[in-house]
């Protein structure tokens, strides 16, 4: 058995991926049991869905992020479903939909603090992104599941205390798990890199993070967001003391 991204692409618009902007087709209704029909060839036991961000449609793509996960978990009861999902545009219910549907873990990737939006994320918000992981959080109540997570890219040329002080906004929005990793350039056209981030450096910033009370911390250059996805939710869910959480 294996752990696997089903789908993984980056944020849509941004300034540090390589997705274009555009107006796609609308969403295939066999999708669904088609992703769910290869989760089970692939004998997955974690399973990571997203997609580029729907801005088209009226409720973001969050009804069809639903059905993904109602039809993965239909077809396969033995593997855990994390979704990794756009911020809807604040579309009022949308985490509330996606959550009915039962992931494990509830992912949406804040990329950068908030000083770096203008030029790494236009058209996003950091306070749209730390509400909706925040409703998120809320919305689950007592329980363990989902677990709520995020991530940042370094090297934009965020400072220390910049990403300091957007961990603990991000944890008291509710997040316990936390992945950062270096920012790579896709092309000419987008961000340049302004700093490449020693491991030790990575390490480092882990500690810090971890020392705010999430319950995993991955960090270290080529860390990115489903890399090693169903170890962060195993290691949190089972409170690994965060010396053995690397």
């Amino acid at each position: 058995m294996q752990e696997s991204s089903c789908a993984h692409s980056p944020l849509h618009g941004s300034r540090h991926s390589s997705i274009a902007t555009g107006r796609p087709a609308g969403v295939d209704p066999q999708e669904p049991e088609r992703l769910a029909e290869a989760v089970a060839r692939l004998g997955l036991e974690h399973a990571v869905i997203t997609s580029v961000d729907r801005d088209d449609l009226p409720d973001g793509g969050a009804d069809h992020f639903a059905a993904v996960i109602r039809a993965v978990r239909r077809r396969n009861p033995g593997c855990d479903v994390e979704v990794l999902t756009p911020d809807f545009r604040g579309v009022p219910k949308a985490a509330e939909i996606v959550l009915a549907a039962g992931p494990v873990v509830f992912s949406h990737n804040i990329e950068t603090v908030p000083r770096l939006y203008p030029e790494a994320r236009p058209g996003s918000r950091f306070e749209r992104s730390t509400a909706l992981l925040r409703e998120a959080r809320a919305l689950r109540g007592p329980g363990p599941r989902p677990l709520i997570k995020t991530g940042l890219m370094l090297g934009l040329g965020e400072t220390r205390d910049e990403l300091r002080s957007t961990f603990e906004v991000v944890r008291a929005a509710g997040v316990e798990i936390l992945t950062l990793g270096q920012y790579l350039r896709p092309t000419r056209e987008h961000l340049a890199v302004a700093r490449y981030l020693p491991p030790e450096e990575f390490e480092a910033v882990r500690g810090e993070a971890l020392e705010l009370g999430f319950l995993h911390v991955e960090a270290g250059p080529l860390v990115r967001s489903s890399y090693h996805a169903k170890r962060h939710a195993l290691q949190a869910v089972a409170g690994t003391p965060p010396a053995a959480a690397s």
